[in-house]
């Protein structure tokens, strides 16, 4: 029921080759290999993503124009695709031009050649891994990153890896044109939250807006009546409210909300982190308190925000949302023994598209550790397999990308206004809460659904980050 925001569209280069000295050998070659170029192109184009298709190469001169038209298109990911066999020097060019991330990938026409009837040129189409470790070679000897996959045309275990490979250049781009913003202040004495602000541009390409509560202050001033009866409405819409929610909490909890939107449209934001003390019920403290409703609605629109100042989750948020597998704002709650499960969760801000059922809002009369009151999001994660993502930092800055696969499970839950999930990891929940908070977690990290570590774990590749799996 919540239109998401529409983010920037990832941007993936193509461009095919093979060796143009076969076309005069062996007629109907060339043709047989674009089309196989024109079903990757298609194949791409049904990506939600923008392809730049920079054509067929046949040898060095035209890599040159094609890494040109590549470089130009600012592309987050190139694809290099090798038909048959091509010299090293046709593809050097177009690594060496682009700033992207670069995958080769070697697709013959089916799973096998059918041997009775194949003859020279019929061959030439099926060996397009033949360059591979040509190109792996001189890659390497050259100082460029690269990764590869190996299939056939209609191989979906080769497309499925060649999707997570578009997955990752879509966090990695994700980041790399992110606007980033720090509202407020620390939670005071959380120093494992605390983040260089330089270090999320020079690492991850983001930039970093810094807000005060004025900035939303004077935004939410401005709302009308109008707007906080249709929040109000979109609010009721979204949520199961509970009777404990108090009119007066819930209509200022709206009216937050509306603010909020126009700060983040206003600042041009993918992601924010924000936390602000305040002191007696004035209008700073009460502002903090009425963010969960607005926050929890800006998350499910695809636009993650993550209380307590926590920006690294923020992060975490954001790229899990792009790799479609919402991310939760979530914390350790308690280790029940008797089912095997660890309870995790927070008082929000909540990825509303994860819910199991209908979320719910509840009233509260304190914020545990907080200032103010107001209203909260309750629900639990969807059953099945889910993934904990932690974005933690090393003692030379260094951000590390940690995950953990595990599966929520039915159970009972705290009705307390939180996000509670019970998660099985398949192991002692005291085990894995040691090694889960040895690898250099902060206290908070996203909450995704499916089992996303090799998708994180190759968006870590693609950023240049280290990354840890328990």
């Amino acid at each position: 029921m919540l239109e998401r925001i529409a983010p920037r569209r990832t941007r993936i280069g193509l461009v095919a080759g093979g060796l143009g000295a076969y076309w005069p050998q062996f007629p109907g070659l060339l043709a047989t290999l674009q089309q196989s170029a024109r079903y990757v192109t298609e194949r791409f184009e049904k990506q939600e993503a923008t392809v730049i298709d920079a054509g067929f190469v046949s040898d060095a001169t035209e890599s040159v124009v094609a890494a040109e038209k590549l470089r130009i298109a600012d592309c987050d990911l190139v694809v290099i695709f090798l038909t048959t066999y091509l010299t090293s020097s046709m593809v050097l060019p177009i690594a060496q031009r682009v700033d992207a991330p670069i995958l080769l990938i070697d697709l013959q026409p089916t799973e096998a050649m059918d041997h009775a009837t194949t003859g020279t040129g019929e061959w030439l189409a099926y060996c397009g891994q033949c360059p591979l470790p040509e190109v792996a070679n001189v890659f390497r000897r050259s100082g460029i990153d690269f990764r590869s996959v190996s299939g056939y045309l209609h191989d979906e275990n080769a497309w499925s890896r060649i999707d997570a490979w578009v997955g990752a250049a879509s966090a990695r781009a994700a980041l790399r044109h992110s606007r980033l913003g720090l509202m407020g202040h620390l939670y005071p004495g959380m120093l494992d939250i605390s983040t260089d602000m330089t270090l999320l541009s020079s690492q991850f390409g983001a930039h970093v807006e810094v807000l005060e509560f004025d900035d939303l202050r004077v935004r939410v001033q401005a709302v009308t009546d109008a707007q906080i009866s249709e929040r109000l409405d979109m609010a009721r819409s979204v949520f199961h409210i509970d009777d404990s929610v108090v009119d007066d909490d819930f209509a200022w909890g709206a009216k937050v909300s509306v603010g909020l939107d126009r700060l983040v449209d206003d600042f041009g934001l993918d992601a924010m982190a924000y936390y602000h003390r305040g002191l007696d019920g004035e209008l700073h403290e009460r502002l903090g308190a009425g963010m969960i409703l607005g926050a929890s609605l800006l998350t499910a629109r695809g636009v993650p925000l993550a209380g307590e100042y926590d920006i690294r989750t923020a992060v975490a948020m954001l790229i899990a949302d792009r790799l479609g597998a919402g991310g939760s704002f979530t914390e350790l709650q308690a280790l029940n023994f008797r089912d095997g499960v660890v309870e995790m969760g927070h008082d929000g801000p909540a990825h509303l598209q994860i819910s199991s059922a209908e979320p719910l809002l509840r009233g509260l009369g304190v914020y545990h550790g907080k200032r103010g009151n107001g209203i909260s999001v309750e629900f639990d994660v969807q059953p099945g397999p889910v993934t904990t993502f932690a974005i933690g930092q090393n003692r030379d800055g260094s951000f590390t990308f940690i995950t953990s696969e595990g599966t929520v499970v039915p159970g009972p839950l705290l009705q307390i206004g939180n996000t509670t999930s019970r998660v099985d990891f398949g192991r002692d929940p005291g085990e894995w809460t040691d090694e889960w908070s040895a690898t250099g977690t902060g206290h908070h990290w996203a909450l995704c659904t499916g089992h996303r570590a090799k998708d994180i774990k190759a968006a870590a590749e693609l950023l240049g980050i280290s990354y840890t799996h328990v």
